[in-house]
């Protein structure tokens, strides 16, 4: 039995506000997922009691367990339709439209800005958790052989303690595919505080993460059960291998001369 079996099974018992809800989850579709209370109060006018009364009534605890089942069944039915032969193809298909939907979403203004940022920046951190925290690795190493000195810091704890130190010299760059990832807000909202740049990377534009930056790059990834998947790691990548050219590009890096040091250091490390 689908969720939007359930929905128009019990549509008949629900009040007039209720219906609300349920009219516009059904119009919706899967894209519920990627919604939040303040987006189905905006949108049926509704407050949180009867949302929440809605959610119980078709047999959930709340919604963020209704947007779960909804994920489920979205990606059962996905799997269902994928045979064994075409799986290989369906990645590449997956990983490729992530690439260019990245591509199309690119405000080359917002990427020019950004270079600028970091240029200027005094201190740059980067900070990210779970699979973004390792992007933020990525990009840390990415920065060094284009001369730019950063530190990703994925440690919640840390994260705030250095957000508490920074000034309006200083920039951070937050990776959330969500935009909604709690710690990583929590850090960069003290970091704004402190008056420090932020540049968000994230896949939507009116994320609490997004609303705190200066300059939002967005991925693109809808896949609200495999968020941590290839090809929203890609999207991130994408993003930060473009900040870098882009910057190279801009400051005239001699990136011949960078990579033959960085070069000789590794050698000067290896045993003969």
């Amino acid at each position: 039995m689908t969720i939007s079996y359930t929905i128009q099974e019990k549509y008949a018992t629900l009040t007039k506000s209720e219906k609300k809800i349920a009219d516009y989850i059904l119009s919706s579709g899967e894209k519920i997922v990627h919604s939040t209370m303040s987006d189905i109060r905006e949108a049926a006018t509704v407050g949180d009691g009867t949302i929440m009364r809605f959610c119980q009534k078709i047999g959930f605890s709340g919604f963020s367990d209704l947007k779960i089942a909804i994920a489920k069944e979205d990606f059962s039915k996905q799997q269902e339709d994928s045979q064994e032969s075409d799986f290989f193809d369906k990645r590449t298909k997956t990983i490729d439209k992530a690439l260019k939907t990245t591509n199309q979403r690119l405000d080359n203004n917002k990427l020019k800005q950004a270079v600028q940022m970091i240029t200027e920046a005094n201190q740059i951190y980067i900070f990210g958790v779970g699979s973004s925290g390792n992007t933020g690795n990525d990009l840390e190493a990415m920065l060094l052989r284009v001369g730019v000195q950063s530190r990703s810091v994925i440690d919640p704890h840390f994260q705030a303690q250095i957000a508490s130190l920074l000034t309006e010299n200083d920039l951070v760059i937050g990776f959330s595919l969500s935009g909604r990832t709690k710690d990583t807000h929590d850090s960069l909202n003290i970091a704004k505080k402190n008056h420090a740049k932020i540049i968000a990377i994230t896949n939507y534009q009116l994320s609490p993460i997004a609303q705190l930056a200066d300059v939002v790059l967005q991925t693109a990834i809808d896949e609200f059960l495999d968020g941590a998947s290839l090809a929203g790691k890609i999207s991130q990548l994408y993003l930060c291998d473009l900040l870098v050219q882009s910057y190279e590009i801009e400051n005239n890096v001699n990136t011949i001369e960078l990579r033959e040091t960085v070069l000789r250091s590794i050698l000067d490390k290896s045993l003969d």
